[in-house]
């Protein structure tokens, strides 16, 4: 037997990513002491909504070739088959496989497909709530992290340093803020 959640203003029914007020990013250790950022410019994501809300199935897609670290030298080499190879594999996807709550949290359960390497993921989303725009567009806002091993994915690409350690530390943290618009 599924659990039922009741979300004030919540809306059966399709819902799109506003990528205009949505971000697909995600960290990552560098040289071992500090933190690098990015994000992918181009992606859409689909969530259909059932009478209940644990059941919304999620469909999304992030462009490879749209990756952007602000260092346009690292973002080419990111395309790359040291890393990417966006050429083979023109998009990262994500499948919902189920939702649940635990405790405060919302967890939402999926597969991930990073160049051509399924594992399953779960996200912690941060429900921001329902509101509707100055245009009238009915919209939800959350935030969802998780966090993955990126050699899980065939992404192993590495340098020793002359110091110690590594480039590229192992972890990468994928941070989603988005406004989905209702459709139908």
């Amino acid at each position: 037997m599924t659990d039922t959640l009741t979300i004030p203003g919540y809306k059966v029914g399709t819902w799109e990513v506003d990528a205009t007020h949505s971000e697909v990013g995600f960290s990552i250790r560098h040289i071992m002491v500090s933190k690098v950022k990015g994000k992918f410019e181009r992606f859409n994501a689909t969530f259909v909504t059932p009478e209940n809300p644990l059941e919304t199935k999620i469909t999304a897609s992030a462009e490879v070739a749209s990756i952007n670290t602000n260092q346009a030298d690292r973002d080419g080499h990111l395309r790359t088959g040291d890393f990417f190879d966006a050429e083979t594999y023109p998009t990262i996807d994500f499948v919902s496989t189920g939702a649940r709550a635990k405790g405060d949290d919302f967890l939402v359960d999926g597969d991930l497909t990073i160049k051509g390497v399924t594992k399953p993921v779960t996200f912690t989303v941060e429900f921001g709530g329902f509101a509707t725009d100055p245009y009238g567009n009915y919209k939800f806002g959350a935030t969802a992290t998780t966090k993955i091993n990126r050699e899980d994915f065939g992404l192993t690409y590495n340098a020793a340093l002359e110091t110690g350690g590594v480039l590229l530390g192992n972890d990468v943290t994928i941070t989603i803020e988005l406004q989905a618009a209702h459709q139908a």
